[in-house]
């Protein structure tokens, strides 16, 4: 059957909405340094803020698990919203920072009861309804800087929050919509460390080599292109067809998990996505767009397979599986792009390519573990 249709679309568009402002904000950041009269040295700490609090999923998760109900999927996006007000009209960069930071913070605390939900709604077809889900949150990431962009350029940085009203509309669509999750007490509330620490850490190990390849080559690939003389404006298309041919691999991963397991589509997408990085250390000209096309897929198929098997391991605390597998390995993996920048500055930007290959090949050593889970949830 498929997802249940109200409810379902309208967690995809509160999934998009939520996605574009959480990611709006490079879009913009030249605009913010002139009219807040901000240096260039302080600029980065501005991205850090709106990003550090993705690590803290799994505290979002735990909380999540535990009050169930959907206070945080409505609470996350209202202060997502409500804080992009702030930003529109924060006179200091002390203000300014803790509106980003706010904003992160309301779309953490989002995320793992959202995904929780989305599974509920999914009606035996989970991997394609966390599939389209994902893909709604990617659209967002794409759309959110240069809708920030063109509302900044056209009326200026005081009208930012326009950016925000989709949000607290999709928030009375929710409330109408939306079901509560069970609260989990007693035993049910209880999480067997022991039990789940090796899939957990596997899960975590491959999320976080997953998120930092992708974190290298969005930064690597058009740094590379241009040096080899290549425009701004090119090597910027190659970030987007390697996240825009990923949200193929964000549907087809999902509904391949559906039909033969997540194992196969492990192996398979993992296999891919090394033979892609090492196709792409050597090619060049119309090749590059072929080949990042071919790894995105690989990439993103994953996707939505490591937050369904993140469910299935803490089985007691979906949300904390949703956060460890998405926002802790998210996290971990912008941490790991520092030594990736360092070894790419030490031995040359190609390095950081044939790092992505390393990181490949690393993350097969969790699959095995990720694939005794797989067998487990099936024979439930």
């Amino acid at each position: 059957m498929p997802p249940t249709r109200l409810p379902y679309w309208a967690m995809v568009w509160s999934h998009l909405n939520n996605d574009t402002l959480a990611n709006y904000l490079p879009g913009i950041l030249p605009a913010i340094a002139v009219a807040r009269h901000i240096p260039l040295l302080w600029l980065g700490s501005l991205v850090t803020a709106l990003t550090l609090g993705q690590a803290l999923q799994p505290l979002s998760g735990l909380w999540s698990d535990h009050i169930g109900g959907r206070t945080l999927v409505l609470g996350g996006i209202l202060v997502a919203a409500l804080a992009t007000f702030g930003v529109s009209y924060a006179p200091t960069y002390p203000l300014l920072a803790g509106s980003l930071f706010l904003t992160g913070l309301g779309s953490t605390v989002y995320h793992p009861q959202a995904l929780a939900v989305t599974r509920t709604l999914g009606q035996g077809r989970e991997g394609v309804s966390m599939s389209g889900f994902l893909v709604g949150g990617e659209f967002g990431r794409a759309l959110g800087p240069l809708a920030a962009g063109i509302v900044v350029a056209a009326l200026g940085l005081t009208h930012l929050w326009l950016l925000a009203v989709p949000l607290l509309l999709t928030w009375l669509w929710l409330r109408a919509e939306v079901p509560a999750l069970p609260r989990r007490t007693g035993e049910r509330a209880r999480i067997d460390w022991r039990r789940h620490a090796t899939p957990a850490a596997s899960l975590l190990a491959f999320s976080t080599l997953r998120a930092a390849s992708v974190a290298a080559l969005v930064t690597f690939v058009p740094l590379i292109y241009h040096a080899e003389g290549g425009s701004l404006v090119a090597g910027a298309s190659l970030v987007t067809t390697l996240i825009g041919v990923g949200v193929i691999g964000n549907l087809g991963g999902g509904a391949l998990r559906d039909r033969f397991g997540a194992t196969p589509v492990l192996w398979g997408s993992t296999t891919l996505a090394i033979l892609a990085a090492l196709a792409l250390t050597q090619a060049s000209g119309p090749w590059l767009w072929v080949v990042l096309a071919a790894l995105g897929i690989g990439v993103f198929s994953t996707g939505p397979i490591t937050i369904l098997l993140g469910q299935d391991i803490f089985t007691e605390n979906p949300s904390l599986g949703s956060g460890i597998a998405l926002g802790l390995g998210n996290g971990l993996g912008a941490l790991a792009l520092l030594p990736l920048s360092y070894l790419a500055q030490s031995a040359g930007l190609g390095a950081g390519l044939w790092a992505v290959v390393a990181l490949g090949v690393l993350s097969l050593i969790a699959v095995p573990a990720l694939s005794r889970v797989d067998r487990r949830t099936a024979a439930a």
